[in-house]
């Protein structure tokens, strides 16, 4: 009997640490789920050309579709911008046979929120239009034009006018940050 307390008491031990072994783990995958989910909703990238928006929440696939002009996998929906155009959503190999959990599109549809830290640029009208927040890039998206802004002429990695989006709250200030995040973007720094 006392043979079967004491091997009871080390499989009760041996459980007790296995759940919190098991918990650490959980927590560990669960806290790297969300800096993946956060790095998802900290970016995004649209090139607005030929009636269509290209859309990407990738840095270097943005990049490569600026130098080729082309993505190897794109989900598309005609018509859905905000002016007709066809919405193309850039898609990383990962991506490529998902309908859904691609983070441009949730953001797009407000099914993913926009991380405090967010970044993007639109290329709109011969312009870079940088943003650090969502509501602002989907008000130039709508309307194409930024009501408050900063502009640097010629700043741009090809020469192009860069214009940095402002809002109520930050229009009396300049843009040190967005600029400098820009700049390291674009290997300007």
């Amino acid at each position: 009997m006392k043979l079967l307390k004491v091997a009871l008491l080390s499989a009760s031990v041996a459980l007790t640490a296995a759940c919190q072994t098991t918990q650490e783990n959980t927590s560990s995958v669960n806290a790297e789920a969300h800096q993946a989910q956060s790095l998802r909703n900290a970016e995004l990238y649209e090139v607005h050309k030929d009636n269509r928006i290209y859309v990407f929440y990738d840095h270097t696939l943005y990049e490569d579709f600026l130098k080729h002009g082309h993505t190897a996998y794109m989900y598309n929906r005609i018509g859905a911008g905000p002016k007709g155009e066809t919405l193309v959503f850039g898609l990383t190999k990962q991506d490529k046979k998902k309908r859904e959990g691609i983070p441009s599109v949730e953001l797009l549809d407000g099914s993913l929120p926009a991380a405090d830290d967010f970044y993007a640029e639109m290329h709109l009208h011969g312009r870079i239009y940088v943003f650090s927040a969502f509501q602002d890039m989907a008000a130039v998206r709508k309307t194409g034009e930024a009501a408050y802004r900063h502009a640097k002429i010629g700043y741009g990695p090809n020469g192009e006018t860069v214009v940095f989006v402002l809002n109520k709250g930050n229009k009396k200030k300049y843009p040190e940050a967005l600029v400098n995040k820009f700049d390291t973007m674009n290997g300007k720094s």
